[in-house]
């Protein structure tokens, strides 16, 4: 046989069959199947491993030109990619949006893959179509709960669409905003509408100068990339200010009256369910009134605080939420489905068609292909993937879970408050919150001294990141405005509860191995000495 000809038979069976039953591939598969989370602690070693030294492993920018087996490939993948990985498992993995995963999720994926559908258009998803339009039903039903016959004339219409599904928050943003731009320059006589005229000549037909955006400083950065994308520019992007970390609905008015007098106009008003570094809500009833008053869209973004509406004990907390136009919820974060699963839902089914695209190969006029009401185009059926997760947990599975972890994270707060080294930061409203290093002999004798705070800045810091590098646990951390240090901005750790084989023990462990670092830390010893509360 000559080497072409074993070549094309070695891919032949790269597309048809495993190379042998005990090859690494089926190995490393067997032993995610059997138990996912010994598999992740034994081989996602927790290592002193610069990222400059994993860089070597991955520094060579030439392309493999020969085959080789899928075995010795999984070995090397084994070897320099699983081994310097994230372990997000870890239940003391406790600083970022990532967690645990069901294992069915597993098996889901090889299915998921193994179909290959493309949800773009139905001649490639014939039945995942009719599935993700479901699952945008349920959740929107879960967020604007709409009567049945609502759903029964929206839910499978070619002309109308409740959402669209999207890789994530960010895009979920984006097209939310997408819409809202074309609906508010929409085509009217004389004008054809800002996707076929353009910005400028939206402007010149709507008599405006500028399109603002308003949102806290505590907003997702995409809303920055929304702006800068769909043309109205960063200038334009209107803060507001947080003082109790929340958005203040007569300050939001009095920003968009001010804004509007120049001579300018309302997109929209982001209000967020959530926010990334606090997991505060803002006053979304309030705010809905104040984008009412002003006529222009409101967005929510509830990419993180969306689940929350599982919950019929807390979904208080996102009230007015129902009044919103469009609202962001990524179900890779508290629906525990693997990444890549944003939603963006609307409240008027028809007002998607205001980004309506056809072609002539694809995406005609009157069909259900989902690619003609969203920003991307191909992708896989995530949708799966929380359709099987609402099946398998249900309402009252994720309202379980939901609760626990706000009930853990109120929790993990008295802990931290009745710490005398540490002070809490923010309080949880949902399942987020922040703390710092502060010694009780510090607290003591030095007030709250900008150059103190710049000292426990340091400390704080230092403390993350051995902690970090010790691969035990990992928090996250972040600077923060605080009112009661008169708007200092302080360096403070950011915990995010959410995995639910996350215990009290495992928060109560890693608070002391904090202590325990920043006690041995030679920046514990310069800040005592500095403030000469004690001898040393």
């Amino acid at each position: 046989m000559s080497n072409a000809e074993a070549s094309l038979e070695h891919l032949f069976r790269v597309f048809t069959m495993p190379e042998h039953h005990d090859s690494t591939l089926s190995r490393i598969e067997q032993h995610l199947s059997d138990n996912l989370s010994d598999f992740l602690s034994r081989h996602v070693v927790a290592k002193q491993t610069s990222l400059e030294e994993i860089e070597q492993d991955f520094n060579d920018p030439h392309l493999p030109v020969q085959p080789e087996f899928v075995s010795t490939h999984a070995e090397h993948l084994l070897t320099k990619l699983v081994t310097n990985s994230v372990n997000t498992y870890a239940p003391t993995f406790i600083g970022h949006m990532t967690s645990a995963l069901p294992y069915f999720h597993l098996s889901l994926a090889k299915l998921l893959v193994g179909l290959n559908q493309n949800l773009v258009k139905i001649e490639t998803s014939k039945a995942f179509t009719p599935l993700e339009r479901q699952v945008l039903g349920m959740m929107h039903n879960l967020v604007f709960q709409q009567d049945d016959a609502f759903y029964s004339q929206h839910l499978h219409s070619a002309q109308h669409s409740l959402g669209a599904f999207c890789s994530g928050g960010t895009v979920a943003n984006v097209t939310a905003l997408w819409v809202a731009r074309n609906a508010k320059l929409a085509a009217k006589p004389g004008f054809k509408g800002v996707s076929h005229a353009g910005l400028a000549s939206a402007y010149q037909a709507y008599g405006i100068n500028n399109l603002g955006l308003i949102s806290s400083k505590r907003g997702h950065y995409s809303l920055g990339k929304a702006v800068d994308l769909l043309g109205i520019g960063r200038n334009n992007m209107l803060y507001a200010s947080v003082d109790s970390h929340t958005l203040d609905p007569a300050e939001v008015l009095a920003l968009g009256k001010a804004y509007q007098a120049q001579g300018n106009d309302l997109l929209a008003i982001v209000g967020v369910a959530g926010t990334t570094e606090t997991g505060h809500v803002d006053p979304l009833d309030e705010l809905a009134d104040v984008a009412q008053e002003l006529g222009c869209w409101f967005h929510v973004d509830a990419a993180w605080g969306g689940a929350t509406l599982f919950s019929d004990t807390h979904r208080g907390l996102l009230k007015g939420i129902e009044r919103a136009d469009s609202v962001t919820l990524d179900a890779h974060k508290q629906m525990y489905v693997p990444m890549g699963a944003g939603m963006t839902l609307f409240k008027d089914p028809a007002i998607s068609s205001a980004v309506r695209h056809h072609a002539q190969y694809i995406l005609r006029k009157g069909s259900k292909d989902l690619g003609s009401t969203t920003l991307e185009g191909s992708r896989n059926g995530m949708a799966m993937m929380v359709y099987s997760s609402l099946h398998v947990l249900g309402k009252s599975g994720y309202e379980l879970l939901i609760d626990q972890s706000i009930d853990k994270a109120k929790v993990f707060a008295d802990m931290i408050t009745a710490h005398p080294d540490f002070e809490l930061i923010t309080a949880p409203t949902l399942s987020l919150l922040t703390y710092r290093y502060n010694p009780a002999v510090i607290q003591a004798c030095s007030g709250d001294s900008e150059a103190i705070n710049e000292q426990l800045d340091k400390l704080t810091k230092a403390i993350q990141k051995k902690q970090r590098e010790a691969g035990k646990s990992f928090v996250s951390r972040t600077r923060l405005s605080i009112n009661r240090y008169e708007n200092q901005c302080l360096t403070v750790f950011r915990v995010v509860i959410a995995n639910p084989l996350t215990t009290v023990a495992h928060l109560a462990a890693i608070l002391e191995e904090q202590a325990e670092i920043a006690q041995a830390h030679p920046l514990y010893v310069e800040l005592l000495k500095a403030q000469e509360c004690i001898i040393v």
